[in-house]
């Protein structure tokens, strides 16, 4: 993984982006903190100027063991708070369970967290679920359309560069769908978690599972923000919330609630 900013003083906020994009996801959100933290911006495995291994098969696994070198390379001497957006977040939850002293927060901002259709007892979770892994075998199975499509989205998305699908990234992008986001185990990475998690996700969001979300929220240590009126991306209100969240001290262990 590459190392794409680096700047203020003060507690470490480590932030790693989502599929399909880079560090500038964080284009609004670093501005807010950098005056009392040191920001620093990674791009994940495969994506933005992070190398993309021949043979690599981007599960979590590899995707975290990516991101344990490069934050290992930072000789960071306290423990640090640790964003992840979107597929980021679930790389950084898998980082957590297996790296315990490393973290004093996690903080997951738009993750899609889901399970097993069979795993699911209502029918309406099975079927929304189901829906999600329909349209995303289909994605990686129409290079052609997923790459046209992303770039007629990229050309009307609200940060410049935030959606970034071509020739070049579609192996990491079709194998980080399916072995770390379709085939995801987050839900049991979060279980083993041992700092206080705070999970920030917009009402509006299409990609959440309000199954998953629900199942997330029932772990002791996870404090969830609903932001209203906001999606997937970090705009501009969703990363005044996340600072907030960033600046106010962690929730004692154990406790869990809902905003």
């Amino acid at each position: 993984m590459s190392i794409t900013g680096d700047t203020g003083i003060g507690p470490v906020v480590v932030m790693i982006h989502g599929i399909a994009s880079s560090s500038v996801t964080f284009h609004h959100l670093v501005p807010l903190l950098e005056a009392t933290h040191r920001c620093i911006t990674i791009d994940i495995l495969g994506f933005g100027t992070s190398p993309a291994p021949e043979g690599a098969t981007y599960t979590l696994r590899e995707h975290a063991a990516a991101l344990d070198r490069t934050i290992r390379s930072l000789t960071l001497r306290e423990p640090f708070t640790l964003v992840g957006h979107s597929l980021g977040g679930l790389i950084a939850a898998r980082y957590a369970a297996t790296h315990p002293r490393e973290l004093d927060r996690l903080v997951l901002v738009s993750s899609p967290i889901y399970l097993p259709p069979a795993m699911l007892g209502d029918p309406g979770d099975r079927a929304t679920m189901g829906a999600y892994f329909s349209l995303y075998e289909y994605l990686r199975s129409n290079p052609v359309f997923t790459q046209r499509t992303a770039a007629a989205l990229a050309t009307i998305a609200p940060i410049k560069n935030v959606l970034e699908l071509t020739e070049r990234n579609w192996t990491p992008f079709m194998l980080s769908l399916h072995n770390a986001i379709e085939s995801q185990t987050t839900l049991a990475d979060l279980s083993r978690v041992r700092v206080p998690i705070d999970l920030v996700y917009g009402a509006l969001d299409p990609f959440l599972a309000p199954s998953g979300l629900a199942m997330v929220q029932q772990l002791r240590q996870v404090r969830a923000h609903r932001v209203s009126g906001v999606g997937h991306l970090i705009r501009p209100k969703l990363a005044q919330a996340i600072a907030r969240v960033i600046e106010q001290p962690p929730a004692p262990w154990g406790a869990s609630n809902g905003e």
